[in-house]
């Protein structure tokens, strides 16, 4: 009887632990935006947020979640793409209000103009929905076609998690190219790399598919390289310390 009882406690506590696992997976990437969001709201500025950041994340999602229909992989991880895409549009709505709102121009842009040097920098919220509809259905129809292929599936799987590991890059180039990191949200660097690290050992411990755990370890590295160079160019600065600083997202270009 002790030892059921022990079992039945053991279980429990395991059932409880992959619960919080699972929550934290769905949940945890839209965390380092709130802070984010919360400034936007307060001081009416989006300078120091890249809307290109939204547009990565949600290509990647948008792919992530037509992966699973050639590939199905662990729920929340497609819970987790459907929370990220609610949270860019969130993200994004903000940031074209308080963009038009201080914008000295007031000429609008549109989608539908389909000039591609104003590609992303619309006037209204509705033009990125359209955008990322359009988009979405696109790559949905030529998913429709190819589903069959194993080649395909495993490239749009590759392609959806490739893309969002990608999106620290920007940042650590331009890190390079000022020599310094003043501007940018160290805290914001420290909840990715937690995160990233987190999400990484999720997809190895859940025996993700073999795309998830290398450009996992991919984003991670990336992370710890901007937080070396946070290191690096504090400790010798390659150049005179500005007395302006901008309030930035870590992976914003």
């Amino acid at each position: 009887m002790e030892d059921e009882a022990l079992d039945q406690i053991i279980y429990v506590i395991n059932q409880l632990i992959s619960w919080l696992a699972s929550g934290a997976m769905v949940f945890g990437g839209v965390v380092p935006y709130i802070p984010q969001y919360r400034d936007i709201k307060r001081t009416q500025n989006a300078e120091g947020f890249s809307t290109y950041v939204c547009l990565v994340l949600l290509v990647a999602n948008i792919l992530r979640i037509l992966f699973w229909f050639g590939r199905h992989f662990e729920t929340p991880l497609l819970w987790q793409s459907i929370v990220m895409i609610a949270t860019m549009l969130l993200m994004l709505g903000l940031c074209t209000d308080v963009r038009v709102a201080n914008e000295i121009n007031t000429k609008r842009r549109a989608f539908t103009d389909f000039d591609l040097n104003y590609f992303w920098l619309w006037s209204r919220f509705v033009d990125y929905v359209q955008c990322v509809l359009a988009f979405t259905a696109v790559a949905a129809y030529i998913t429709y076609l190819f589903l069959d292929s194993a080649l395909f599936v495993e490239t749009l799987g590759f392609l959806a998690v490739f893309t969002e590991a990608m999106l620290g890059t920007p940042q650590l180039y331009r890190n390079y190219q000022n020599k310094s990191t003043e501007g940018m949200s160290i805290k914001m660097v420290c909840m990715w790399t937690s995160g990233d690290t987190f999400k990484t050992g999720y997809f190895i411990v859940n025996q993700a598919p073999v795309q998830f755990w290398i450009c996992g370890l991919l984003q991670v590295f990336v992370d710890f390289a901007i937080l070396f160079q946070v290191y690096y160019y504090s400790r010798y600065p390659q150049k005179p310390a500005s007395h302006t600083v901008h309030a930035g997202s870590a992976k914003a270009l």
